[in-house]
């Protein structure tokens, strides 16, 4: 694909006035090759692999930085879904590679690693139990290690197993790691429809249909289509449609022109440019902002799922206008503790856990970054990822939870991670029992859209 010289100029005014930056570029290694009965051998091979080929991933990315005059935020590795390659192994095996990514992740730089991670949306092995089993150990004793677990999807319906399972694993992670916040509930995703070539973390691993080695990218943008609203005050709906699908349009070519030539200088393939909008908590760099622009007091008014509808697609025909690499998440992301428009909603009460699951059905992924009370039940925590994962099922799409049960916090108070993760308000959470529900245990079938054969 070819860039002239003024998408260039363009990007680098993005990059400088609207607060545009690339998310990230996020390099996906395959490690089924690293399968081995011996763990030690088994984590050896993963950490030689991964420093092989994202050695100079962080270098080749601050060069490309320097070229084209536009920051990338983060510099990232995905990797094949640990439960793999590990399926014969105990929860304190699954440990040990962990710790094999993080030694890698801090010896290549990079921000974040993502991929211990499982597919268990129809069932799961006795290696996989083990592996979910790990997950808050694994959390805790890792820095830049990130987990997801995918319990449903449109085609195998949702495990309530598996839903159940994660709800307490998320609890488990939250007491685990409660001396800092609670914070290893932030690098946990539970997820229906996941999918393989998601650059964004919690939630990035290499899909298995995926090659050896790819580069995806992730783009940002929300401040780049504040600005452009502002000069567009009172102008007909169709009007701000069309001033979205064109700054959109910008923000993915800057996006692919970026990951092609980071992937260049990686020597791995390109991939994918994900066109999500995804906020930050700096002034300006809001989701929560645009949706004031366009007209609504705040978030959480009544407008706020329609107006995000209207944003989200508009996002996604103005990606797929610039690219014929478009995946991933694609949409505009509404993580609360990492978009300070959303912060103020919720601190104010106006944004509440209801009216952000209304939300979710009409844009990219799901409940993100949303604290709620430590002593939240069990059975509390299913019942959010299961109805989140029903808005998945049902309008096949990604839909994830990531979800905080601040461990000794409540109502009132919030957790500050500070940088990207951002200060997350605890938010209520409805009490009522859905004990009978859950303990039936068995799987929600797939609905009657999933027959497509």
């Amino acid at each position: 694909m070819n860039f002239d010289f003024t998408e260039v100029l363009e990007t680098i005014m993005m990059s400088e006035v609207e607060h545009f930056d690339i998310r990230t570029v996020t390099m996906g290694i395959n490690l089924r090759d690293c399968s081995d009965r011996n763990i030690n051998v088994v984590t050896q091979k993963i950490y030689e692999k991964i420093v092989q080929y994202a050695g100079n991933h962080v270098k080749n990315a601050e060069a490309i930085e320097t070229t084209y005059g536009i920051r990338i935020a983060n510099k990232r590795v995905a990797v094949t879904p640990v439960s793999f390659i590990g399926d014969s192994f105990t929860t304190e095996e699954y440990v040990k590679i962990a710790e094999s990514l993080d030694k890698a992740a801090l010896e290549i730089g990079i921000d974040y690693i993502g991929g211990y991670s499982a597919l268990v949306q129809k069932g799961m092995t006795p290696g996989e139990e083990n592996f979910i089993k790990s997950i808050p150990l694994a959390l805790s004793t890792t820095k830049k290690v990130c987990s997801s677990v995918n319990i449903g999807s449109t085609k195998a319906g949702i495990n309530i197993d598996a839903v159940k399972m994660m709800a307490q694993v998320i609890k488990d992670t939250a007491y685990i790691t409660r001396d800092n916040q609670s914070i290893g509930c932030a690098k946990l995703v539970v997820f229906c429809n996941a999918v393989e070539d998601n650059p964004f973390i919690a939630g990035a691993f290499h899909g298995i249909t995926e090659g050896n080695a790819t580069l995806n990218v992730g783009v940002s943008g929300p401040g780049v289509v504040l600005e452009a609203l502002k000069n567009y005050r009172g102008s007909s709906i169709q009007d701000i449609a069309e001033v979205i699908k064109k700054t959109a349009f910008k923000i993915t070519r800057a996006g692919e022109l970026i990951g092609r030539k980071v992937a260049e200088k990686d020597g791995v393939e390109f991939g994918i440019v994900d066109i999500s909008l995804a906020p930050t908590p700096a002034e300006g760099d809001s989701i929560a902002d645009i949706l004031k622009e366009i007209g609504l007091e705040d978030v959480g008014a009544p407008g706020t799922t329609a107006a995000l509808a209207m944003l989200n697609d508009s996002v996604k025909k103005g990606g797929l206008m610039a690219s014929s690499s478009v995946g991933g998440l694609s949409g505009a992301f509404i993580p609360v503790s990492e978009d300070q428009g959303m912060i103020a909603a919720a601190e104010k009460g106006h944004l509440t856990i209801e009216k952000l699951e209304a939300m979710t059905a009409v844009c990219s992924v799901g409940l993100d970054m949303v604290a709620i009370p430590g002593d939240t039940p069990v059975n509390t925590i299913a019942g959010i990822i299961a109805d989140e994962a029903a808005i998945g099922l049902i309008n096949e799409k990604t839909t994830a939870c990531r979800l905080i049960p601040a461990y000794g916090l409540g109502v009132g108070e919030s957790v500050d991670y500070g940088g990207l993760l951002g200060k997350a308000p605890i938010m209520p959470v409805k009490m009522l029992s859905s004990d009978v529900f859950f303990n039936r245990g068995g799987k929600i079938p797939a609905p009657v859209r999933s027959l497509t054969n």
